[in-house]
């Protein structure tokens, strides 16, 4: 199965960006790998390919990015913090591959592995996921789950308007409204302290409650 992994750089500013553009260059000279990072194996370049966007502008901007330039005819989305386990790709993939779905969602709620997290994440989560499913008439146990797949069709004719992570709900909202078959399975997760890094906070659940609302009357 051919495949492309497509990493987007949102303008960072904590080194990252100087080390993908150094793997690009790399790349360019028809390099096939980069030196090890941190110890690991060296990092094949054959099916990277680097986006940087030209100032910072949020998650829903990455993707937004990411999808317009995917060419694959599926599209998995995997934040690059790692709190989720790229491990779970097959059980992410599966319904698609039998034939079962067009979209699936991974779900921390549905008894996978996970490390215990902030009691209040999990109710606003809850929440948030709980509106998303009343305004879309779906039952999804966690709506804003990074890892979401999509047959490329399903993301044909989305306009992506969230900048931020308001990409969970407008992006289920759209996918509501076009009736396609989703799926569930149950993910790992492990879930970053603030003080390891961990950006959204109790503003971005405000912006969430915003978008159901917004995306349930438009497009």
């Amino acid at each position: 199965m051919r495949k492309e992994v497509l990493i987007v750089d949102d303008c960072s500013t904590d080194g990252t960006r100087q080390m993908l553009e150094k793997m690009a260059a790399l790349q360019a000279k028809g390099e096939s790998s980069a030196p090890a990072l941190d110890g690991d194996d060296p990092v094949p370049l054959r099916d990277l390919r680097f986006l940087f966007q030209t100032r910072n502008q949020g998650k829903g901007a990455a993707l937004r990015r990411g999808f317009a330039e995917a060419t694959g005819d599926i599209v998995l989305v995997q934040d690059a913090d790692l709190e989720y386990d790229p491990r779970d790709y097959p059980k992410l993939l599966e319904p698609i591959l039998d034939g079962r779905a067009e979209v699936v969602y991974g779900s921390r709620f549905l008894g996978g592995p996970q490390r215990v997290h902030y009691f209040w994440h999990y109710v606003a989560n809850k929440v948030l996921t709980l509106l998303s499913d009343i305004s879309t008439n779906l039952k999804l146990t966690d709506m804003e789950t990074c890892y979401k797949v999509f047959r490329k069709e399903v993301l044909h004719g989305i306009q992506i308007r969230s900048d931020r992570f308001g990409f969970e709900p407008e992006i289920t909202a759209k996918i509501a409204k076009g009736h396609w078959r989703i799926y569930e399975v149950p993910i790992s997760y492990a879930g970053r302290t603030y003080e390891e890094g961990k950006k959204i906070t109790w503003k971005d659940g405000f912006q969430a409650l915003w978008c159901i609302i917004r995306f349930k009357f438009s497009d």
